[in-house]
């Protein structure tokens, strides 16, 4: 799967068209869009809109804005998390490992200790359906050192 690249751009104008096209026909995919407002004073009751979240690490909204579906590069972020976490190495150790390898943190950051820490109860969710897919018994194969027969 290739690998994305990502940007966030933080806009204190009106977004156009112009700009739009301009990103795409440079090779850019628009994937989202992030609103901000001020809150009400408090003691005021939450809007529906306040309620809402980011899909998990891993998963994207679909395009029928229905569903969640498998986002292929978090995905593969994940593996390589549960694989350095299985090697038993401390969360610093992970994080170098992650940025060597060129991945980065949902908002485009380099991972930090503390980053790696915050996935966790993200891979304990994932991970059963991590641990039983073809691709982590592959990939787990290809690391294993083979095993010679004992000579007799």
């Amino acid at each position: 799967m290739p690998r994305t690249e990502r940007i966030r751009q933080s806009s204190s104008e009106q977004l156009s068209w112009d700009e739009v096209q301009k990103f795409q026909s440079t090779g850019w995919r628009l994937i989202a869009l992030e609103w901000e407002r001020d809150l009400p004073e408090a003691g005021s009751a939450p809007t529906p809109a306040a309620e809402h979240q980011a899909p998990p690490f891993g998963l994207r909204v679909a395009t029928d804005c229905s569903t969640l579906i498998e986002d292929g590069s978090e995905t593969e972020i994940l593996v390589a998390m549960m694989e350095l976490i299985i090697q038993d190495g401390p969360y610093s150790a992970i994080a170098d490992e992650l940025n060597r390898s060129g991945y980065r943190t949902r908002e485009g950051m380099p991972w930090s200790p503390v980053s790696v820490f915050e996935m966790l109860p993200r891979l304990i969710d994932a991970g059963p359906k991590i641990l039983s897919s073809e691709n982590w018994r592959r990939r787990r194969q290809e690391t294993q050192p083979r095993q010679q027969p004992p000579v007799i």
